[in-house]
């Protein structure tokens, strides 16, 4: 997974293909509980380019884009927005993947 370490990248890397960006932190549990499964996620979605983007780091990034709870994720295609997983919650490696999938409908 490439990561994201400005706000150029990320309006860069938004804008061609299909683009799932992370959003994350080191010290967070549920995004670590997550990390290990994310190389198989990525495996199985071939389709799309994976970014994280460190929450603390980017943190004026997250808020424009209504990100305040981790591990969040945003897609895009070609520039544009085609769904949102965003929520203080835990995620499952399943309710990733329904994510990721609902997002070819």
């Amino acid at each position: 997974m490439k990561s994201i370490e400005t706000v150029e990248q990320y309006k860069e890397a938004i804008q061609e293909g299909k683009i799932i960006m992370l959003f994350t932190a080191d010290w967070c549990p549920d995004c670590q509980v997550l990390k290990p499964v994310l190389p198989e996620i990525e495996q199985q979605f071939p389709d799309y380019v994976f970014y994280s983007v460190d929450r603390d780091q980017l943190l004026d990034l997250c808020i424009e884009h209504d990100v305040f709870g981790i591990p969040s994720f945003i897609a895009y295609e070609n520039g544009k927005e085609i769904g949102r997983f965003v929520s203080k919650e835990r995620k499952t490696k399943e309710e990733v993947e329904q994510f990721i999938n609902g997002l070819n409908r």
